[in-house]
């Protein structure tokens, strides 16, 4: 089981003892924030960090990564200059915002480190780091949300990044705002275009939108109750898409809204749609060729929960619903909501199952959609 943590605006919020461990502030880099390392990172060994040879496409590029503490890490003026990714700086925030439409990427400096947000939507499992005047951000990260396929050699110490095939569907982010005073509202959300037929356009986009307006008019519910000496109220709400091939288009929305309190809360939801009927489906809709594939998710969820030491609250008895989950390249995610059965601070609770695991027997989870 992974943990996903809650919202970007908690990054700001939260202590360190909450917020991964790991979480650095890096040296003066392209950031001009002024700070330095960690005493810690700045004594790691030479041994722990070795260069990386990065190509596009298989050509062999100017830039170099670093495969350091265990993972590949990429440049930010890689993504700029070998990937054609637009880069600007905003001062007053902090941070960086690199790439366009549904992978735009912001690096934001925060008290606790270098916060990820894609589209609004903050990337809790990942983070920007600076080492040697530059600053980086995880292979994952582009693997996963922002839209490229790597393949990478240990052995040669290699990385290959390639453009995915994705379907051909238009997304373009969507947002209600409303300037309250004290009370803000920004929910982005994405809207699709371009498909062959209109009625599954339609299908999808009002699913994700009616979602999106439902939390809008319960915020601007809570405003018209608020107090003159309340503090602040805060509505935030972002996307990022997971999985956009083999006819399917899979999406995570979080919204998050902050009343009070020691803390704010996040609601998330996941939408994944056949491009050619617009149906939102579900596990049994991916899975059903595997009869067992609901016991055999139940099976592994309760043994991980049991095993979990970040504060299990108990009570799972089974999968309740078929709606909390997403996809990413050969595999599917499930999550439950907040409280559901862990401590705030353990954020969304995750369950990996690669398409293999559940189907042994070879088979696409999307034969039965075409």
């Amino acid at each position: 089981m992974t943990k996903n943590s809650t919202s970007k605006n908690n990054a700001r919020r939260w202590g360190a003892g909450i917020l991964a461990a790991g979480l650095l502030l890096g040296g003066t880099g392209i950031f001009p924030s002024g700070t330095t390392e960690a005493a810690a990172a700045a004594a790691q060994t030479k041994a722990d960090t070795s260069q990386v040879v990065l190509k596009v496409n298989g050509k062999i590029t100017s830039q170099t990564g670093l495969f350091k503490e265990g993972k590949v890490w990429v440049p930010v003026t890689f993504m700029r200059d070998s990937l054609g990714m637009p880069l600007s700086y905003d001062k007053a925030e902090k941070a960086y915002t690199i790439g366009t439409g549904t992978a735009q990427t912001k690096l934001t400096t925060t008290d606790y480190g270098i916060t990820i947000s894609v589209n609004n939507y903050y990337i809790g499992d990942y983070e920007a780091k600076q080492w040697n005047n530059k600053l980086f951000v995880p292979m994952d990260l582009l693997n996963d949300y922002l839209g490229y396929k790597s393949d990478w050699s240990a052995v040669s110490g290699r990385l290959n990044l390639m453009k995915r095939t994705q379907n051909a569907v238009t997304i373009k982010t969507a947002s209600y705002v409303k300037d309250h005073k004290d009370a803000p509202i920004r929910l982005d959300y994405p809207q699709v275009s371009g498909l062959a037929s209109p009625e599954a356009e339609k299908a999808i986009n009002d699913a994700i939108k009616q979602t999106v307006l439902k939390f809008a008019a319960d915020a601007e519910d809570q405003i018209t109750k608020r107090a003159k000496d309340d503090r602040p109220y805060e509505f935030d709400g972002g996307y990022v898409v997971t999985y956009n091939q083999n006819g399917v288009l899979s999406l995570i929305t979080n919204q998050y809204e902050y009343t009070g309190g020691a803390h704010g809360m996040t609601y998330r939801n996941a939408f994944t749609f056949s491009l050619k009927d617009g149906k939102r489906l579900l596990l049994g809709d991916l899975f059903g060729a595997n009869p067992n594939y609901k016991k055999q998710m139940n099976a592994e969820i309760t043994k991980e929960f049991k095993n979990f030491s970040g504060g299990y609250l108990g009570g799972f008895t089974g999968l309740n619903t078929e709606k909390y989950f997403y996809l990413r390249d050969g595999k599917v995610v499930l999550f439950f909501q907040l409280y559901d059965y862990t401590v705030y601070a353990a954020g969304f609770p995750e369950f990996n199952f690669s398409f293999k695991e559940l189907l042994p027997d070879g088979s696409s989870p999307f034969t039965a959609l075409k």
